[in-house]
Parts: structure tokens; C-alpha cells; sequence
């Protein structure tokens, strides 16, 4: 009986992640039926419907799920260095030779059937860098090393955004995290943050305003690296009277001869100075970190017009400005967001039931089975239908962060990181962009969206994390 339990493909499986696989699987394949599904068709089994070719996707992921349970986990460390070469030419090829869709250059076609080598490349991508990061005299304290990962990181990246495929680039992104959990250090991390920052203020802050800002952080970040807590508050305390005095002394002395804004400068520049020279005398490394943060910002903030401008598209920036409330138009790059929630909304707390969406029924929601689905969950499930979505895809990537932490080699914790945020950042975005929460980027909802390229990439994604998990599962279970 212990033979029979051991030779069998499931044993060492965390079958409580396979479990909620295969129900996200399903549910992604019940909302694409209600949102492709067209009534009065008499051939409901036809495969010219999107929920046929679908469940055809179905069978192959599920297929290709079992294969990779039963292959040695060496292979995935083995090749993981030719799997990324070879996903970085199918982005090359894919860019010179692939077909044009929805302005991407980034799809391979095959008759009636289309691949994305992209979603793909993703995996590659994690593979490189738990293989990168796993070897024995790797140390992410070093900048070599750290170079060596960011390059793997970023070719790929760079290539996608050449396709125009702006979208699928960002997710490589979510590496930042894997990174921070294997010990990068947060003021590393912080510089990232602050220039996405940056650039979304840049388009809502008039100049003088964000230099007031940018002043007024960096004279704070000083105040908070030097001296105890209490003398932190009473600068703070003793900036904000101080500039509250000094406007109120103006206005009454010189009637607009300096506006706030200008109040505000004076007294931030004077503060920062202050606080530079008993940095100096305390720690000279924060004043260094401080007015290095400040320079380089003045150096990028004239480079984000460039940037959206001449890199972005024309409907990427429409996008930006849409999401930041600075144009709208309801009838052109606001319709798919504004349909989206409305559908959402409509379905209420129960939902109006299966095949019965009316907003999803009858096309106002466009792109309904691929980058919109979660609307077809909204309207048909209601609330405790999303709530259910949304929280079996929580715990799909919760018990992935779980397998990473009971991995006893580093390439096995680091690619279970690597998936854990790639899916985290699917779900945040494609959820985000359908109520508004977040810019349309176009980036597929995992396990759930229509594509073939979509599911079987993820499939495979998820279970070679399975299999390593299995393998360290199994290990574990041969010592008794």
C-alpha cells in the first residue's frame, strides 16, 4: 500500500492548491460561457463558441498540469537558462514576424488559433531568476549580483514595451517584491516607489506645488533619520507654525506681495537647510541619501513629459489621464470602464443569475470574456460572488507564498515567490481596472479570462511550483 501510495502522481501534491485551481478554472469557464453565450443559437456544442474552444484550453492546461507532476524537478533548475533564451527569441521573433492585435505587435497566428509569447516568457522569466538568485555565492548585497538580476528582469521588459504591449511589461515589475523578500534593502525599493509617484503627481500638481512637496519630503525624511522621537515632533510641530507665521505675518505686513506657495518654499528651504547642517554633524551618510533623493528628482521630473509624450501611445495616455480624472470622455477611452461598473453594480448582492446579465447579455461591456470577466462575475454572482472569486484567488496565492516558505533550497522559495506575484498582480490590476480603481491595461484575470495562451501559461506557471513543492513534500514524508 506504501508503494502504491508512492509511485502515484499525487503524492507529496498540495491538493488544497490543485483544489482551488480547478474550481477558479471552472468558474473562469462559466463566466466566459454567460458572456459569450448568444440566445437562440441551435448548435449550443459548437466549437465556433468561444466556451467550446475554451473548454478545449481546458482539457490541454489540465493535461498539461499532470505532465509536470510527473516530471523530476531537476529539470526546471536544469533548464531554466535555455527556457529564458528561448523565451527572449520567441519576443524577438514575435516582434519582427508577429501579427498586430489591438495595436500590440505581439502575437504569433496559426490559422484560426493565436499564441502570445509573452505569457510565456513570464515563465521563463521566473525560472531565470530562481536560478539567478539560487546559486551558491549569490548575494543580494552585492551590486554585481543585483545587476545580474535586474538585467534578466529587465531584456524582457524591454522588448515587450517595444511590442507595444505596455500592459504584460508592467507584471515583470512585481519581481520587486520577490526581491524584497529575499533581503533587498527597502531604500533600494523606496527610490521605485517614489518616482512612479513622481510621475502621477507631475500630472496633477502644478510645478511650484510639487516643488514645495518634494522640498517639504526630503526636509521630513531628515527629521525622521536624526535625533529621538521627541525632538522629531517638535520640528515638525515648530515647521508647521513656523510657516503658518510667516504666511499669516505677510499677508497682514504685504498684501500679496507672497502667495502660500512661495511661503511654503521659503520656509521648507530654510528648514532643509537647518536640518542639513545637524545631519551633517550626526550622520553623514542620511544627508547624502536626502540630497541625493532631492537631485534626482529635479533630474526626472522634466523627463516625464518626454516620456508621455513620445514613448507612450496615444491610447496609453488617454488611459492615464482618464484614470486621473483629467479628461473625460464617457463615449470613447471612459465606455469600457463605465460599462464595466454599471454591470458590476447592477447585479447587486446576489447577483441576477446565470446567462441572465443583461449589460454582459447584450454587448455593452466590451472585451466581456478576455480582460473584462470580472464584470460577467459581477453582474451574474453579485457581491458574494466576487467576494468567493476573490477569495479563492487569495488563497491560491496565499498557499503559494506558503509552499515558498517550506522550500528547503533557495530556487524552489524563489520561483514560489515569483508566481505568488505575478498572480498578485494580475488580480490587482485586472480587478482594479474594471471599477475604476486602476488604469486599463489589458492584462488577463488568471485561470479565469478566455485565451489558450493565457490558462495553459499560468497552468504551467502554477504546477512547476506544485511539483517543487511535491518534491520538498515528499522528502519530507520519506523520513517516516
Amino acid at each position: 500500500m506504501t508503494a502504491n501510495r508512492t509511485n502515484s502522481i499525487f503524492y507529496g501534491v498540495d491538493l488544497g492548491t490543485v483544489l482551488l485551481y480547478v474550481l477558479i478554472v471552472i468558474a473562469g469557464w462559466l463566466s466566459i460561457t454567460s458572456a459569450s453565450y448568444e440566445e437562440g443559437t441551435s448548435d449550443f456544442f459548437s466549437f465556433s463558441h468561444f466556451y467550446m474552444k475554451q473548454l478545449i484550453w481546458v482539457g490541454v492546461a489540465w493535461a498539461t498540469a499532470v505532465v509536470l507532476l510527473l516530471l523530476d524537478v531537476r529539470y526546471f533548475h536544469m533548464f531554466a537558462y535555455p527556457a529564458y533564451f528561448i523565451g527572449l527569441g520567441l519576443l524577438v521573433a514575435a516582434l519582427l514576424f508577429g501579427r498586430e492585435v489591438n495595436g500590440a505587435k505581439a502575437w504569433f497566428e496559426f490559422g484560426s488559433f493565436r499564441v502570445q509569447p509573452v505569457e510565456f516568457a513570464k515563465i521563463a522569466t521566473a525560472l531565470a531568476v530562481a536560478r539567478v538568485m539560487s546559486a551558491y555565492s549569490f548575494s543580494i548585497d552585492r551590486p554585481g549580483n543585483l545587476f545580474k538580476v535586474g538585467m534578466v528582469i529587465c531584456i524582457p521588459l524591454f522588448i515587450i514595451i517595444l511590442q507595444n504591449d505596455t500592459g504584460s511589461g508592467v507584471v515583470l515589475c512585481s519581481f520587486l517584491f520577490v526581491l524584497y523578500r529575499e533581503g533587498l534593502n527597502k531604500w533600494l525599493c523606496i527610490p521605485v516607489l517614489f518616482v512612479a509617484a513622481l510621475f502621477i503627481l507631475s500630472f496633477l500638481l502644478a510645478p511650484m506645488t510639487l516643488l514645495v512637496l518634494m522640498i517639504l519630503v526630503c526636509t521630513l525624511s531628515e527629521a525622521m533619520m536624526n535625533g529621538r522621537w521627541r525632538s522629531r515632533l517638535v520640528f515638525l510641530a515648530a515647521l508647521a507654525l513656523a510657516s503658518g507665521l510667516l504666511y499669516v505675518i505677510l499677508s497682514l505686513v504685504a498684501p500679496g506681495a507672497m502667495d502660500l506657495y512661495h511661503c511654503l518654499l521659503t520656509v521648507t528651504l530654510l528648514s532643509l537647510i537647518f536640518v542639513a547642517v545637524y545631519a551633517y554633524r550626526a550622520n553623514l551618510r542620511n544627508i547624502f541619501i536626502t540630497m541625493g533623493l532631492f537631485v534626482c528628482s529635479m533630474i526626472f521630473l522634466p523627463t516625464t513629459d518626454y516620456i508621455f509624450n513620445s514613448i507612450l501611445k496615444e491610447h496609453q495616455r488617454n488611459r492615464i489621464l482618464s484614470f486621473l480624472g483629467i479628461i473625460s470622455d464617457p463615449r470613447g477611452v471612459d465606455y469600457n470602464v463605465n460599462q464595466s461598473k454599471i454591470a458590476i453594480g447592477s447585479g447587486g448582492l446576489f447577483g441576477k443569475g446565470f446567462l441572465e446579465g443583461t449589460q454582459i447579455k447584450y454587448g455593452f461591456v466590451p472585451e466581456r470574456h478576455t480582460d473584462f470577466i470580472f464584470c460577467t462575475v459581477g453582474e451574474e454572482w453579485g457581491f458574494v460572488g466576487t467576494m468567493v472569486v476573490l477569495t479563492l484567488l487569495c488563497l491560491l496565492i496565499l498557499r503559494l507564498m506558503r509552499m515558498g516558505e517550506r522550500q528547503e533550497e533557495p530556487f524552489g522559495r524563489i520561483y514560489c515567490y515569483c508566481v505568488a506575484a505575478i498572480l498578485l498582480f494580475h488580480v490587482m490590476v485586472n480587478v482594479g481596472m474594471t471599477v475604476g480603481l486602476m488604469p486599463v491595461m489589458g492584462i488577463p484575470l488568471p485561470f479565469m479570462s478566455y485565451g489558450g495562451s493565457s490558462l495553459i501559461a499560468f497552468t504551467i506557471l502554477l504546477f512547476i511550483a506544485v511539483r517543487l513543492d511535491a518534491s520538498t513534500r515528499q522528502f519530507g514524508l520519506n523520513k517516516f
